[in-house]
């Protein structure tokens, strides 16, 4: 499993973008791993709708990281009907060692390119 970000493979990695009820320690472990991350709580982007969180990751070529499985699968499901394009939806289960949580995100970033996750579900 890649444990930090080969700066010769960052444009195939996939760029995430996580809303804001992701812990922080799980962004800032990638972030200091050296992946492409953003978090709502970065750019002031909290409290908006999970319409108006996925658009911004959709025009940020990002894939979306949420807890919200409920919402993000209904938008996933309307975005496949519509035929609009997204990079990606990873829900990860809440757990109480976000350790978990950033060795599944890891596995993630090993096992697909930012062109293979497009449109793609995924749970972790």
């Amino acid at each position: 499993m890649t444990e930090r970000a080969d700066t010769e493979l960052l444009p195939v990695y996939i760029s995430l973008y996580f809303d804001e009820d992701i812990a922080n320690e799980i962004v800032e472990n990638l972030r200091h791993r050296g992946f492409d991350v953003l978090c709502a709580r970065d750019i002031q982007r909290l409290s908006l709708t999970d319409e108006a969180q996925l658009a911004f990751a959709v025009a940020q070529q990002r894939a979306i990281v949420t807890h919200n499985r409920h919402d993000f699968e209904r938008l996933h499901r309307r975005y496949l009907e519509e035929k609009l394009p997204h990079w990606g939806i990873i829900i990860a289960k809440r757990r109480r060692d976000s350790a978990i949580v950033v060795r599944k995100l890891l596995t993630l970033l090993d096992t697909f390119t930012a062109e293979e996750f497009r449109e793609q579900l995924r749970y972790i």
